[in-house]
Order: C-alpha cells, then structure tokens, then sequence
C-alpha cells in the first residue's frame, strides 16, 4: 500500500498548499503580483529539470546490494514492472511530502519568502507530470500528448536507458536520452 496514490489524494494534498502560499507570499510578505507569476513560472519550469534528474539518476540508479536494489524496486521498480496500475502513477502521499518539505527547506534557504511564490510552481509542476503520467499510462493520449507518450513508452518497453522526461522532452534533448528513431 505505501507504494500506492489515487491522483485525488495527491490534488488534495498540494492544491490547498499552493494557494495558501501563494495568498501568503501576497498577503502577508507583500510580494508583488508580477513577480510572483514570474517566480510560480520559473518554479515550473525548475519542476521539469528536477523531474528528469530524479528520474534519470536517482530512479534508474544501478546498485549491488540488495538491500539498495529492494528500495530503488519500492521507489521505481514496481512501476516499472506495473506501468498500467493506475495507482502507481503519482508517488504516495508520504514520501511525496518527505521530498517536498526538503525541496522547499533548501528553496526556502537558498532564495527566502520568494519560495512562497517559486515553490507552488514547482508544486503544480509535479501536479502536471502527474497529470500527465497517469493520462499517459491510463489512457490513449490525445494528439497534444502523443510525443509524450511515445518516449515515455519507448523508456518504459524498449529504451530504459532513454526517454527520462515525461512532462517534457526538453532535458532529454539537451542530455542526448531522446531514443532515436531506429529505436522505436
């Protein structure tokens, strides 16, 4: 069960989150409406870089032990070995807040009350890839997600080794991990 999530769960957890730190950052630390729709942008944007690295080195990490080999199975592994189990598409409640209270310590440190307004984008950042994610493994994709789709289906059942971005393809263009065509 701790490796499974319904997607309402997971709504419900961080939707209230993002619009309480964003009426905070506006309310209470006076962040100006301008600069926080640049920071909830950039937050964004900074989710889809720490989704490939995520997925590419931490996920898909080689490792001996077999102890090491069980938590890297637990984390990714049963995904892979389930990619249809519609509950196994977002990460579950308990690890997903353990990861997002360390991410917004160290945005929190690193940039101050900005986090306010950088941190909920970030937040509906991974709401979007687990969006994505579930209508890429529940669904047939509809047109806008067929590129998505594809190259997260070439990672999951040809190309492991490839294919790491699944709300975009950008880091896997700059990284060189888009499978190429005599791989599909």
């Amino acid at each position: 069960m701790m490796t499974k999530s319904h997607p309402i769960v997971i709504y419900s957890i961080y939707i209230p989150i993002i619009a309480f730190l964003l009426y905070y950052g506006i309310a209470y630390k006076q962040i100006p409406p301008g600069k926080e729709a640049l920071l909830l942008i950039a937050g964004f944007l900074s989710w889809t870089f720490f989704e490939y690295f995520l997925h590419r080195t931490i996920f898909h990490m080689v490792v001996e032990t077999e102890r090491a080999k069980k938590i890297i199975y637990k984390l990714h592994g049963v995904h892979h070995e389930y990619p249809r189990d519609k509950e196994r598409l977002f990460m579950p409640p308990v690890p997903s807040l353990i990861i997002a209270c360390l991410v917004f310590s160290i945005v929190h440190a690193a940039i101050g009350w900005n986090s306010l307004a950088f941190f909920p984008g970030f937040l509906l950042g991974y709401l979007a890839y687990g969006s994505m994610h579930f209508a890429i493994h529940a669904f047939t994709p509809p047109k806008y997600l067929k590129a998505l789709w594809r190259n997260h289906h070439l990672h999951h059942y040809k190309t492991p080794d490839k294919g790491f971005g699944v709300s975009s393809v950008i880091w896997d263009v700059i990284f060189g991990t888009v499978p190429k065509k005599e791989e599909q």
